[in-house]
């Protein structure tokens, strides 16, 4: 199961709004199969594993007939952009499969390993379910929650500044925090800033210091005040603003129009972000935006750098009420992990 979710591991950014999910083949205790979703709409794992074991194997019918298969995910039951894994696992005559954790989808939960164990199929299930989970949690939030997965980060000086108290773009982590936070981006869906944050930094938001996709940029700027020379309105990727007087799509810029800009802001982000099957976001800021999604308990994760200089004045950085679960460094900079379990 730990090799399965080393394997689900590579689809990392290229499968969403699907999971991650691996699957191992084990006959006469050796591996003779292996496979990942590598890409949303592509082939599932469990099927990218049986077409291994019969691009290795002459005999490779005879020996999926008693072998054990094992997956992350409980293997889906349902026609979506492939066909069931369950109806592919029972036509190869597999007598065993190991499950980690059940699928919460409507339209498999406990469905796939119903039909399993209706063919005969032996299934064991929950094994390192707690992993299984944590390799998911994206999918999970998504499915059960009916929203985003979201992650807030940012970068405070010593004395705990988020930005300088006269506006303005100071630079607060090192070179290997950014290459960081660049590989960050190329793992979810999206990343959210507002309009003060799109105006003073004139971020590109993409991933030019890592080789990865680019996520979704979202901005919020209510009453469409962003000049068009900004570095957002490139058309090198997608790009939503939420405002408050259209909703018009311009090339890749999608507007979305907002009829509420107060406290429910993050509610009405979240279910539309939901609605649009984007499983996971990064919202970069700045401290008001943060604030607000702090505010409503709408986050999953907080990943903080907290750089060498102190600066003795400047805006306050957010404060936040969950866990702190990881610090490690990373060049000159320290990185805390906070995770919310107050949700």
């Amino acid at each position: 199961m730990a090799r399965c979710i080393e394997l689900a591991m590579l689809g990392l950014g290229s499968v969403s709004p699907n999971p991650m999910v691996g699957a191992v083949i084990i006959c006469d205790d050796r591996i003779i199969g292996e496979g990942f979703h590598m890409k949303f709409g592509e082939a599932h794992a469990e099927v990218n594993a049986i077409k291994n074991v019969y691009d290795i194997f002459p005999d490779a019918e005879k020996l999926l007939k008693r072998s054990i298969l094992y997956v992350n995910l409980e293997p889906c039951a349902h026609f979506g952009k492939t066909p069931p894994c369950a109806d592919t696992i029972i036509s190869n005559n597999i007598p065993k499969v190991v499950v980690g954790c059940r699928d919460p989808f409507t339209q498999v939960n406990g469905k796939g390993i119903e039909r399993l164990k209706n063919a005969g199929i032996e299934v064991l299930e929950g094994i390192m379910e707690s992993d299984c989970l944590e390799l998911n949690k994206r999918f999970y939030t998504r499915v059960l929650r009916q929203r985003p997965f979201i992650i807030l980060k940012w970068a405070q000086s010593r004395d705990g500044f988020f930005a300088p108290k006269e506006g303005g773009q100071k630079w607060i982590t090192s070179s290997p925090a950014k290459q960081l936070v660049h590989r960050w981006r190329s793992e979810e869906d999206a990343i959210l800033i507002g309009k003060n944050t799109a105006k003073i930094d004139n971020p590109h938001l993409n991933v030019r210091e890592w080789n990865g996709k680019n996520p979704v940029r979202i901005i919020i700027d209510r009453n469409l005040e962003l000049p068009k020379e900004l570095n957002i309105f490139d058309e090198s990727q997608d790009t939503i603003i939420f405002n408050g007087l259209r909703t018009e799509v311009i090339g890749k810029i999608k507007y979305l129009e907002l009829e509420n800009f107060d406290v429910l802001l993050p509610r009405l982000i979240c279910y539309q972000l939901y609605l649009m099957d984007i499983q996971s976001i990064i919202i970069e800021g700045g401290a008001k935006i943060l604030n607000l999604f702090i505010s409503a308990d709408l986050w999953d994760e907080a990943r903080v750098f907290t750089g060498p200089d102190s600066w003795g004045e400047g805006i306050a950085s957010p404060v936040l009420r969950g866990e702190s679960v990881e610090t490690i460094s990373v060049g000159p900079d320290t990185l805390q992990v906070w995770r919310n379990f107050l949700i």
